[in-house]
């Protein structure tokens, strides 16, 4: 087997595929090279003499230039390359509109039904603060019910806990309104119990006109300071929707239900070419069944955007993909911080040297399908098909977006690993095997088989009876812990 990767016939550089020593040999194309130094697993090496000031070519694409020249056969890292991103770039559409022929799937998944139309993958009873004050409150009554209640036909009974709600200003009380607004409509909740304390600017009265329209026999309120007992009024209430939630069942309905976030973390050199490629096969697969796929971290779009661009289905749409990323940039400027301060120091070890390099695996993760929409944060997606939506590229708030756009599960590659879990079930895919077999508690699927000859065929259907396996009800590795928890994103001022 060989030691490397050559992505794409284009590039300039091979990864390899496991730890090589200085002076052994490979040969690529047919063309022998001397290794020149240490390369770990993941990196990169020079196919060829590369000039200072020249592109290192990688997936096809620059991922920056040399910052002094290199010799064939040399590790290719930081030390050595730089990104070529600068400000922001006047972008013109040239659109690119794919025909994919992937066959229709008879595969049905099993899913509880909700009165709006949508479709949960679990059936779990939620508590949702509107002001972090109340936090602990809500948690008495959550371990009350446990305690008293036969609650097993509940998937969860959890309060999703925050410290937001009062003392913001602007866009920040706007994003945790809209944030738990979407969050009390989400289809993985069978109840939803809305706490206060009533004093804090996240009104109730207000919020309720955030929530929009709802479903008044599944949902229930409480404010603190009206009420003499906050514990027992709200148990009482919670009572009434454990009785409701016994009625539910799961229905089989077609894939075209489910809506499902692509997202990696703690990403490595094998990203780009294990994981996030086989998110995007599936993702096209999917939207193919008449599903939908959502795409966020926009910093880590950062340099391959234009790819993406150029995929969107009308003018207005790539105008709005042009203000997603644009915006993103000025958001970082108006904080007088460095846009392409990224990748992060577990990318760099794991062989990602620029944001290029981070961005052009990351954003393989959307596949080939056309852009059909581009969201604001906490906006509930309307159009099938492949969407980008706006959220950082930290994961528990990315992986959060997701879930409050509407998402009922987030395929989540990382090659470093992590064990949290957003509010959404959290699927873990790993880069290499090494991280699958040594974070047993941690990783759910393992895609590194792609690199022991595993096709991307049988990966694929591998891969899609897992999550079909998930959707209809098999718990992940963070849900058996009960690392489950929400992150608001936070843009401004706290009084």
């Amino acid at each position: 087997m060989n030691k490397y990767i050559k992505i794409n016939p284009a590039d300039n550089v091979v990864v390899a595929i496991e730890d090589l020593a200085e002076g052994d040999l490979l040969t690529v194309d047919g063309v022998a090279i001397v290794i020149k130094n240490p390369i770990p697993i993941g990196h990169k090496i020079a196919l060829v003499p590369i000039a200072e000031n020249e592109n290192i070519i990688k997936y096809g694409y620059a991922i920056g230039h040399a910052t002094t020249a290199i010799a064939s056969g040399e590790h290719v890292h930081t030390h050595n390359i730089k990104t070529n991103l600068h400000d922001n770039l006047d972008y013109a559409y040239h659109p690119v509109h794919p025909k994919l022929d992937i066959p229709k799937s008879d595969i049905k998944v099993k899913v509880y039904p909700r009165v709006d139309g949508n479709y949960g993958i679990r059936n779990e009873l939620w508590i949702v603060p509107t002001v972090g004050c109340v936090n602990g409150q809500a948690q008495m009554i959550v371990n009350r019910l446990k305690a008293e209640l036969d609650v097993s036909h509940i998937d969860d009974i959890r309060v999703y806990t925050h410290s937001y709600g009062c003392s913001q200003l602007g866009d920040d009380h706007e994003n945790t309104k809209a944030a738990l607004a979407a969050l009390t409509r989400h289809p993985n909740a069978g109840g939803i119990f809305v706490m206060s304390l009533g004093c804090e600017n996240n009104q109730q009265s207000e919020f309720r006109i955030a929530m929009g329209n709802f479903d008044t026999d599944r949902v229930k309120f409480l404010i603190s300071q009206q009420v003499s007992d906050e514990i027992e009024s709200g148990f009482e209430m919670m009572k009434e929707l454990v009785e409701k939630m016994r009625k539910d069942k799961r229905v089989e309905m077609p894939l075209s239900v489910l809506k499902i976030g692509l997202k990696c973390g703690g990403s490595d050199g094998f990203s780009g070419i294990t994981a996030n490629p086989l998110l995007g096969q599936f993702s096209d697969w999917l939207i193919a069944q008449g599903g939908t796929t959502i795409l966020t971290e926009v910093p880590e779009m950062f340099g391959a955007e234009t790819i993406l661009m150029n995929r969107c289905v009308t003018e207005d749409v790539f105008h709005d993909s042009v203000d997603l990323i644009n915006n993103f940039k000025d958001y970082f400027r108006k904080s007088e911080q460095p846009i392409y301060e990224n990748p992060s120091p577990g990318n760099k070890a794991g062989g990602i040297s620029t944001l290029e390099d981070k961005s052009l695996g990351c954003t393989q993760k959307g596949g080939n399908s056309e852009v059909v929409a581009v969201l604001d944060y906490a906006e509930p997606v309307k159009v099938h098909g492949l969407n980008l939506l706006n959220a950082p590229g930290n994961d528990l708030v990315a992986s959060t977006a997701l879930g409050l756009s509407g998402c009922q599960l987030v395929l989540f590659t990382t090659g470093r690993g992590t064990p949290f879990g957003s509010f959404v079930p959290t699927m873990k895919i790993s880069t290499n095997t090494k991280l699958f077999n040594f974070k047993t508690g941690w990783i759910d699927f393992n895609a590194g088989t792609l690199l022991e000859g595993e096709t991307k065929e049988e990966a694929l259907n591998r891969f899609i009876n897992f999550i079909v396996e998930t959707c209809n009800g098999k718990l992940l590795k963070h849900e058996k812990t009960g690392f489950k928890e929400i992150a608001i994103f936070k843009t401004g001022v706290t009084l």
